[in-house]
């Protein structure tokens, strides 16, 4: 289980950084392997630079066939994270605001918790697939046993066309 990081103590650790290796089950994530890599935590001034390198195995079920099959997760990303000087100036702010597009970031207290079990939990739920397709799941792979059926209202249509000359060898 990876422990809370007291932001404040980045500062006083070598190249204000500390990496932590991770070879864990996180709670909320169902998984067949423990996750296992790295977490590179980095305290910028007024930001932290958070960058991860690590993978599992998660089973899933196949959108199509409805078959269990087993997906690698791999994480291999970064990101900001502001650090606040007055997060109670925040708390006085009504509950529904209008927020510029500009402001969308992902926050903390400057003297408050980085939870990095949390922050990667998040980022292998991001990987997940939308669609669940197992490697068996081919599209459009459909076994007709007769020709496909033909809609009624195309069937006038189809028979003018087949009385029609082929053009493409007139056109040579």
């Amino acid at each position: 289980m990876l422990e809370a990081i007291y932001i404040p103590r980045l500062l006083k650790a070598p190249r204000k950084s500390q990496q932590l290796d991770v070879k864990a089950f996180i709670p909320g994530l169902e998984t067949l392997t423990p996750v296992r890599g790295t977490v590179v935590i980095t305290h910028c001034g007024n930001y932290l630079e958070v960058s991860a390198n690590a993978e599992t195995i998660k089973t899933l079920v196949c959108d199509r066939t409805l078959q269990q099959y087993n997906q690698r997760l791999v994480v291999d990303t970064s990101e900001l994270i502001w650090l606040k000087d007055h997060p109670e100036e925040e708390e006085a702010l009504p509950k529904e605001v209008e927020t510029p597009l500009e402001e969308l970031t992902e926050s903390l207290p400057a003297q408050g918790y980085f939870e990095p079990e949390t922050w990667l939990y998040e980022q292998f739920c991001l990987q997940m697939p939308i669609r669940k397709l197992s490697s068996d799941s081919v599209a459009g792979s459909y076994d007709y046993v007769d020709t496909p059926p033909v809609d009624q209202r195309w069937a006038s249509l189809a028979a003018l066309k087949e009385k029609l000359p082929d053009r493409s060898l007139e056109d040579q």
